[in-house]
């Protein structure tokens, strides 16, 4: 029985070394980094310990307005792509023809590069000394006033932002959606059909209950990418997100280490960390009620 677990454990030594080294010891550089007041890059040292990173982190405006970007991301583009996404997939699910051209039409976007993407929208969205953009065209068409959606007012941008989220997380999740509706037993429904439920009823009560965890699973990593958002918005208003007010959390700690103001370490693990908290008290929020609705 020894020689197993041991023969087991020298099985496991490449996994546990590769995540000792790339995924434990940064955690553990981080939260010491986060302590580590005055700390200088170039000569690697600091004049203190303490909180002082943290409460710098917390009063810093443009933190301040990364949170509210990102949390305004969060609370519109995953319930949206969500349901959009199962929408979506129940159609697909229910057509026959053509079904797989379509599933592979609604994945195109999954496949193509998220800055490739992002340059498509700003050319949509952006007003230029030539042109108002295709989105303003339809605008003035419908007899509304041109917008400057990509450096115009906070709203707009923000608008621009979730639109282009939601376009390209909602792909990967149609394609778990419909994955998880093939397979629902078509005797459920069979039944359902023999007792005359509506369609409502058997949509809210076979298929919504049987593909529950798929839809808890794209809601909790769809909490986790959004906070993570920041190549999305670099791809549509620039590198120096702060001056347009579309900095993210991850933007911000990207910043303090690598932007013009950078080479802050300190202030960038702090943020870091409180980031790693936000997301870890909603993942735990959503696991909990995750246990009187989801039906495994």
């Amino acid at each position: 029985m020894m020689k197993k677990n041991w023969k087991a454990w020298l099985y496991l030594l490449p996994a546990i070394a590769f995540l000792g080294v790339f995924m434990v010891y940064p955690l553990v550089d981080v939260f010491v980094y986060s302590f580590e007041e005055g700390y200088n890059s170039a000569s690697q040292t600091f004049w203190g310990t303490g909180l002082y990173n943290y409460s710098y982190v917390l009063h810093d405006p443009y933190f301040l307005q990364a949170v509210k970007n990102t949390f305004i991301l969060v609370i519109i583009t995953v319930p949206v792509s969500t349901g959009l996404a199962l929408l979506i997939s129940v159609g697909l699910n229910s057509i026959k023809p053509l079904r797989e051209l379509y599933q592979t039409v609604f994945f195109l976007p999954y496949v193509t590069n998220t800055l490739a993407v992002g340059l498509v929208f700003m050319i949509l969205f952006k007003k230029t000394a030539y042109s108002d953009g295709m989105i303003n065209l339809l605008i003035n068409f419908f007899g509304g006033q041109s917008v400057d959606f990509i450096e115009g007012p906070y709203w707009a941008k923000m608008l621009v932002m979730c639109i282009y989220t939601v376009w390209v997380v909602m792909p990967f999740k149609i394609l778990i959606l419909t994955s998880a509706l093939a397979s629902v037993p078509q005797s459920y429904y069979n039944a359902a059909k023999i007792d005359g439920t509506s369609k409502w009823r058997t949509f809210t009560r076979i298929t919504l209950p049987m593909i529950s965890p798929m839809i808890f699973y794209l809601v909790i990593t769809g909490f986790i990418g959004a906070f993570k958002a920041y190549s999305d918005e670099v791809a549509i208003f620039g590198t120096n997100l702060n001056a347009a007010g579309m900095n993210t959390i991850v933007g911000y700690v990207y910043d303090m280490l690598y932007g013009d103001s950078g080479g802050y370490p300190s202030y960038a693990s702090a943020a870091a960390l409180i980031l790693f908290a936000i997301v870890l008290t909603i993942t735990v929020i959503n696991l909990m009620i995750s246990r009187k609705n989801v039906q495994y």
